[in-house]
């Protein structure tokens, strides 16, 4: 299985999982089989807000999951479409949510009103939403 993190930089397990998957400036993607991280640049990183190609950023690189700690209601319906789950970060690194994610207790993104497409963020500017800490408690989640 591949899961893929939205990341700032590539630190390999030791990336800090980015805010937001369209926007993020690469990916790190684990694969679960090899225990082997890549990276992967973000080719739409430049989309206009609120039309995230998640095929055209993942670089056609074919991925299972995504852990993020927020996503767009069309990124996360575009995702879905391609067979793609969504999960919500809890913790700073990669590894950290590998980990977490591995044990069955990490919260799924599901489509809903609720996602970060419902939100007037003027841009990019993903600073302001009001989710309350890291848990973004209305973001749509099922926990």
């Amino acid at each position: 299985m591949k899961i893929c993190f939205p990341t700032q930089q590539d630190e390999g397990l030791e990336s800090k999982v980015y805010e937001h998957f369209g926007s993020a400036p690469m990916f790190v993607v684990v694969d679960t089989d090899t225990d082997a991280a890549s990276a992967v640049t973000n080719n739409d990183v430049n989309h206009d807000h609120g039309a995230c190609n998640p095929h055209k950023a993942l670089n056609g690189e074919s991925v299972d999951l995504v852990v993020v700690s927020d996503i767009g209601a069309g990124a996360l319906m575009n995702l879905n479409n391609m067979g793609i789950r969504v999960f919500q970060s809890q913790l700073p690194t990669v590894k950290e949510n590998f980990e977490l994610l591995m044990t069955g207790e990490m919260p799924e993104f599901v489509i809903a009103g609720s996602c970060c497409g419902s939100h007037d963020h003027g841009g990019h500017g993903h600073g302001e939403h009001e989710h309350g800490g890291h848990g973004h408690g209305g973001c749509g989640c099922s926990h």
